[in-house]
């Protein structure tokens, strides 16, 4: 397993080189002018442009400015967001804990849901359980987000009261602003926990519940299906007709024989899954206010904020390298045959 996890960390700077290759390569196409942009720290230096074009060389060969530019990503240099209004480094610390809490939030009841539906599905084949679970998952999964997202928001919020959009309340934002609460990590619940205020833990964890319920619907539904298929396919497979006749309890054969390998391509897309989310789950944070850095990665594109954008795209770039590892390394956990190849 080491040996096998050693060899996914030495292709990793690779794949990274091939990343930031294909973004600068992105960026030539724009003028001097917008890539003099990137190096602009303070908004006053945006009158100084020229003088920013000259000094920085972009002119220079394009090799040339690719190892510049490698040079400034190693420093963390990435340029002023005028959307964020803050350097580009900074706007991604900001923006990206929110996003990751809510992810956090959403996965967790996707792959227990995703991974008990699917099972029961396909060990209770073409009964009633199985038509429901299945009509169920097909209605969550063709129901559009952003639609499921504003009918939540108008009941549970417009005629209940119950959930308010954002990220929390504005008694929080009181408590958080007054002194005397650190934040340790970003993560708002876990801060809340940290500083043993249930007050804030409370209010964070209720405005988590409609943004990631409305995501959880239709990744728990792909997932459902992924999983009852894998299922059915393992449990169709010799080794289980073997262990069967060798008399091994069912439950047995089901979850811990079959099981273990159906989940093979639940890894698959439960990684991609989560990525997708911490790229920026843009529809529901725009809908529910949530100040996560998909709307973040919004906003730069749409105000043309070259520097946030360019930003955000080597984050969620260098998010899927890591889901992909990741997720190479489950593989090797749930099937031994792929480490010894």
């Amino acid at each position: 397993m080491r040996a096998f996890i050693l060899r996914r960390l030495a292709a990793l700077p690779l794949v990274v080189a091939g990343v930031t290759l294909l973004l600068f390569a992105l960026t030539q196409l724009l003028s001097p002018e917008m890539r003099a942009s990137l190096y602009v720290k303070d908004p006053r230096q945006l009158d100084s442009l020229a003088e920013i074009i000259k000094t920085r060389g972009l002119n220079d060969p394009v090799l040339v400015q690719y190892g510049r530019w490698l040079g400034m990503l190693a420093r963390g240099e990435l340029g002023y967001s005028e959307t964020a209004n803050m350097p580009v480094t900074e706007a991604i610390k900001a923006y990206l804990p929110a996003t990751l809490e809510l992810s956090v939030a959403t996965m967790a009841p996707v792959l227990l849901l995703g991974i008990w539906l699917g099972t029961l599905s396909a060990v209770k084949k073409d009964r009633w359980a199985d038509h429901l679970i299945r009509a169920g998952s097909i209605t969550s999964y063709s129901l559009p987000i952003f639609v499921l997202g504003l009918l939540l928001l108008m009941f549970f919020y417009g005629k209940l009261g119950w959930f308010e959009p954002g990220r929390y309340s504005l008694e929080t934002d009181y408590l958080i602003s007054a002194g005397g609460f650190t934040r340790h990590t970003g993560l708002l619940t876990i801060d809340a926990l940290l500083n043993r205020n249930m007050t804030v833990f409370l209010d964070a964890l209720k405005h988590l519940v409609l943004p990631a319920f409305a995501l959880c619907i239709g990744s728990a539904a792909l997932m459902i299906r992924v999983m009852r298929s894998s299922m059915l396919e393992e449990l169709g497979k010799d080794y289980v007709r073997t262990a069967r006749a060798k008399g091994l309890p069912e439950w047995r054969v089901r979850y811990v024989h079959a099981g273990k390998n159906a989940l093979i391509p639940v890894i698959t897309v439960a990684s991609l899954q989560f990525v997708k989310l911490l790229g920026g789950v843009v529809i529901i944070e725009t809908v529910f206010a949530f100040p996560g850095i998909g709307r973040w990665g919004v906003t730069a594109a749409q105000q043309l904020d070259i520097p946030g954008v360019l930003g955000f795209a080597l984050m969620t770039s260098l998010l899927f390298v890591t889901g992909n590892l990741l997720a190479d390394i489950a593989y090797a956990w749930a099937d031994p045959r792929i480490r010894y190849r």
